[in-house]
């Protein structure tokens, strides 16, 4: 197989009818370890916004069980691309995340704006440092892909088309990044889960790194110190270094979509687990009712699909 055998073949897929083809070849097989930086990085925007933030905050979740929930997130939203949404791995972990969600009191604009983070980012993140540019037919995948998923998310008015979609995020952006205090209490526990990955004697060097990464928007939005320029410049010359030297690799014979890699709250995962045996749990009893979904608010059946 030649390295661009790949991309030809998702150039003759039809990236709405074959969303998901597209999506776990270019996911799993072509970009695994970026889509997982940018996935990561995606998640850290929203946090950028106060009245998803505050949340967060209030749960207690980041600040008690901060690197279960960032391995939630990840292998639920792992099973459903690795399986398809409507298999049952696919729908059994959409029940997990929908039944989470259905708890708190979460607007619809909100949910969507979470879901955008996760078609955009990617495709922002690989072209400035994927290995090739991606095909037009991934990036519209992508869209198609995560449009399918939100529906069985119950979110409600999902743009049509790819361009409305993002035009959605770009705007959300410029009316809902503002600093507030749950931004920042929620943005440090992250930055901490991400030193803690490391080594003690390099945390100092990743927490200046991630802020180095950071946009000008949402380094305001956390109230972050920016890092010196040079910080940013280092490493996005690291990541293409690292995009030129993986263009030279072989192409991966299988998707790593679902197989077993090391994870630090279920170190046997997938053995033995089920999506269902992830997720949340239920809210706190002394979480003030402001953040809890009244029988009025409801989104769709939470347990859908």
């Amino acid at each position: 197989m030649g390295r661009y055998d790949l991309r030809d073949r998702i150039a003759a897929l039809d990236p709405e009818k074959d969303h998901l083809e597209i999506y776990q070849i270019s996911s799993g097989r072509e970009f695994p370890w970026d889509y997982t930086r940018a996935l990561e990085f995606a998640l850290f925007r929203t946090y950028c916004v106060p009245s998803i933030s505050r949340l967060l905050a209030a749960t207690g979740e980041f600040r008690d069980r901060p690197q279960r929930r960032y391995d939630d997130t990840a292998l639920l939203m792992a099973e459903i691309a690795a399986h398809g949404y409507d298999s049952g791995r696919g729908r059994e972990a959409l029940k997990v995340v929908n039944r989470a969600h259905g708890r708190y009191a979460i607007s619809n604009d909100d949910m969507l704006y979470v879901l955008s983070t996760f078609v955009y980012d990617p495709i922002d993140w690989l072209s400035l440092y994927g290995w090739r540019p991606l095909h037009e037919n991934e990036k519209l995948a992508a869209f198609h892909y995560y449009r399918a998923v939100g529906a069985r998310m119950g979110i409600r008015d999902i743009p049509g088309d790819y361009a409305s979609f993002r035009s959605f995020k770009t705007d959300y952006e410029e009316r809902n990044f503002v600093y507030s205090a749950t931004n920042r209490e929620v943005g440090r526990y992250t930055v901490e889960i991400f030193a803690a990955w490391f080594p003690g004697f390099l945390r100092p060097a990743v927490r200046l790194g991630v802020r180095g990464m950071l946009d000008e928007r949402m380094l305001r939005a956390f109230g972050f110190d920016p890092a010196p320029r040079w910080v940013g410049g280092l490493a996005a010359a690291g990541l293409k270094a690292r995009a030129r030297a993986v263009r030279l690799f072989p192409p991966r014979k299988e998707s790593v979509l679902g197989k077993p890699k090391r994870n630090r709250t279920y170190p046997g995962y997938p053995s033995g687990y089920q999506p269902s045996d992830l997720g949340a749990p239920p809210p706190p009893d002394d979480l003030p009712a402001e953040f809890l979904r009244s029988s009025r608010q409801g989104q769709g059946n939470i347990d859908m699909p």
